[in-house]
């Protein structure tokens, strides 16, 4: 982007540097052409005639203070090149003083050493100061130059922008090749064109408010990772960020807020590596013309569309996940505080029942039989628990989710889950049934539907469900198949037992278990399981009666125990060496299935079942007891009233038969009148 405007001044300095004769003088002629000035970006009335050679011949005496020569031009010269005065490469350390120059309107200190700028303040006609290559360190000395439009200050040392206040008609602005870190200072520049901060060190791009004019930003090599307020710049037309560290659209997306830019490049950037790099720029900055230098066209717009709007449907797809993801996090919470807040409420009712006990024990024993110790029949929330559960029954209370082969339940309203009419495909799928936040209890009323619903399953998980006590396992043994078993021990104290998976693979080995809390099952797994727990099954059956043996069985279980029984005595030998292993694993099973799980609410309804027998009975032996005290207390008075009546039977019976003949005829008389 940078051309040549040349400047080809041939000058003839004289150098007087103390009050000597002038055979001392030192004279010698400079022919040089000037640098390279961004001829494209500064397009200045000043440049018109800058093609022709031309000399001057140039003075600079000592002052008074021996660090600054004078600079002193004879009247021709001042006359031939009246608004210019070029002195690049003169080694220069200082800026020389400039007498009689007012009407200078070009000034060149290009390729010098200079390290201030300073003594050029009478020179308030200057519209171009170019002072490249030297080692300025800070911008001063500029207030007076209220018509400078142009200054050039590129490959020097300063590190902030600053001291621009009185330079508001000022149109180009280079500082490119420094050291500068922050945009600053900039913000009254409104006629400002063209500014240059090429190879600084600025981090981010922001503070351009107020640049109204602004038509062409450099930003190339820097260390820019993301871009502000370039949409506020209502005349920018071209903005180069080639080599920084943007590597998100996200950084530069104020870029698609600009109505006036239509050149930009991105070369040199982690982002231009990306393969969504330039579909996405066109799509959010329709109106470009240049990208990277290169033109745009309509092909590549089109592609650009395409690529966009699947783009799009990838992000709402995407958002829509998010928003699922979310929303399932917020019922898992949701859940996850009521059971909290259940768990609270049994804990409390627990203690509230052991200080009654402790309070009033023989009242306990009398009505310990109708207390129940679960939170459904009796007591009642504290008033801070009940006002939270209400406050939570606006959202959801439970969750249900097939992902892939696994269906995942929380809270125990996802278990009317079972109830709904699944599609054979999506419940063939399901090999994995996870439980979460449900009381165990509740989870085995389902059973017998999960195994009708889902006959594929064979992973259950549990985790949060008080699994407790061993006996919970057995309710297991409904399932048709159980291959994987995973219990988290986060709610389920029963995994702190040190026996549990061995009385898992006991009570469940006719399901030939695979894996139990992701540990692969061994032999010697169900060998040790049978030693600790074989006894227990068999004393187990062997204390039930006949029938109440029968009444635990199934009605298939049944037909197998009667076939054990009808066998009983037969001899050895009778039936073959397959049909003995047959009937060996039926006992086992058998035996087993004399260990059950009873659940609370089960029990529950038992009690009341056995109350209510309770109560029948009691009053059926009451009426008992009355009938026979009754009879008791008739039989004490007829043995009080037995000898006075004997003699009285005896009595009438003797007069009775007294006059014979009389009692004969009084009984014939009796029985004609029968007939």
């Amino acid at each position: 982007m940078d051309c040549q405007a040349e400047v080809n001044c041939g000058l003839h300095l004289v150098i007087q540097t103390s009050s000597l004769p002038e055979k001392n003088k030192v004279e010698f002629r400079l022919n040089k052409e000037t640098s390279s000035f961004p001829g494209r970006l500064l397009q200045h009335d000043l440049e018109r005639n800058y093609s022709s050679r031309q000399g001057d011949h140039i003075n600079l005496v000592s002052s008074s203070m021996p660090s600054f020569p004078i600079l002193q031009r004879s009247s021709e010269e001042k006359i031939l090149y009246s608004d210019r005065l070029t002195l690049e490469r003169q080694k220069l350390t200082v800026c020389p003083i400039i007498d009689g120059e007012e009407h200078l309107r070009l000034l060149n200190f290009q390729h010098n050493f200079i390290t201030r700028i300073q003594n050029i303040s009478n020179l308030q006609r200057l519209i171009f100061l170019d002072l490249y290559d030297n080692q300025i360190e800070e911008i001063s000395g500029l207030s007076t130059l209220r018509s400078l439009r142009v200054l050039l200050l590129g490959k020097n040392r300063i590190k902030k922008i600053s001291n621009l206040e009185n330079l508001k008609s000022l149109d180009v602005l280079d500082l490119h090749g420094n050291q500068i870190t922050k945009i600053e200072n900039v913000n009254h520049l409104c006629d400002l064109r063209v500014l240059n901060l090429a190879r600084n060190l600025l981090s981010h791009v922001d503070n351009l408010n107020g640049l109204d004019s602004l038509t062409e930003l450099n930003l190339r090599h820097n260390q820019i990772t993301f871009v502000r307020d370039v949409d506020n710049l209502p005349c920018l037309q071209r903005l180069f960020l080639s080599f920084n560290n943007i590597s998100t659209f996200e950084s530069v997306c104020c870029l698609a807020e600009s109505t006036s830019l239509s050149d930009i490049t991105f070369d040199g950037n982690p982002i231009a590596q990306e393969s969504w790099y330039k579909h996405t720029i066109l799509q959010n900055m329709m109106q470009l013309r240049q990208l990277d230098m290169k033109r745009i066209t309509e092909e590549e717009r089109r592609m650009a569309s395409v690529v966009a709007k699947k783009e799009e449907e990838k992000k709402r797809e995407s958002h829509k996940q998010s928003l699922l993801k979310e929303k399932k996090r917020l019922t898992i919470n949701n859940v996850a505080r009521n059971w909290d807040l259940q768990q609270n409420r049994i804990t409390n009712i627990a203690a509230n029942q052991e200080r009654k006990d402790s309070d009033s024990q023989d009242n306990s024993q009398n009505d310990g039989g109708t207390i129940s110790a679960f939170p459904e029949e009796t007591g009642s929330l504290d008033s801070g628990l009940t006002s939270a559960l209400q406050g939570l029954s606006v959202t959801d209370t439970h969750l249900v989710e097939v992902d892939g082969d696994t269906l995942s339940l929380y809270g125990s309203g996802a278990l009317e889950c079972l109830d709904r009419n699944w599609s054979v495909q999506t419940a063939g799928m399901v090999t994995t049934v996870s439980f979460t936040f449900i009381e165990f209890d509740e989870i085995v009323q389902v059973l017998p539907k999960l195994k009708i619903k889902f006959p594929n399953s064979l992973h259950l998980k549990f985790k949060e469900t008080n699994l407790i006590m061993l006996q919970q396992f057995n309710a297991l043994a409904q399932l048709r198949r159980v291959d994987q078993l995973t219990v988290d021990p986060q709610g389920n104290p029963v995994v702190s037992f040190t026996l549990w998976k061995y009385y898992v693979l006991f009570r469940l080995s006719h399901f030939s278990m695979q894996k139990i809390n992701g540990t692969e099952v061994t032999q010697n797994d169900m060998i040790m399981a049978e030693r600790l727990f074989g006894i227990l099954a068999h004393v187990a059956s062997s204390e039930l009666p006949q029938y109440r043996l029968i009444s635990i069985l199934g009605d298939a279980r049944k037909k197998q125990f009667r076939y054990l029984l009808e066998t009983k005595g037969k001899k050895p030998g009778i039936a073959s060496e397959e049909n003995n292993d047959s009937k060996r694993l039926v006992g086992e099973n058998t035996n087993r299935a004399t260990l059950n799980y009873t659940t609370r609410d089960f029990y529950n309804e038992k009690l009341e079942e056995i109350k209510e027998k309770k109560k029948f009975c009691k009053m059926y032996i009451e009426d008992l007891v009355k009938e026979a005290t009754e009879i008791n207390m008739k039989n004490e008075a007829l043995q009080k009233l037995w000898p006075q009546m004997f003699i009285e039977l005896v009595r009438d019976a003797v007069i009775e038969i007294r006059n014979k003949n009389s009692y004969m005829k009084l009984c014939l008389q009796q029985i004609t009148d029968q007939k």
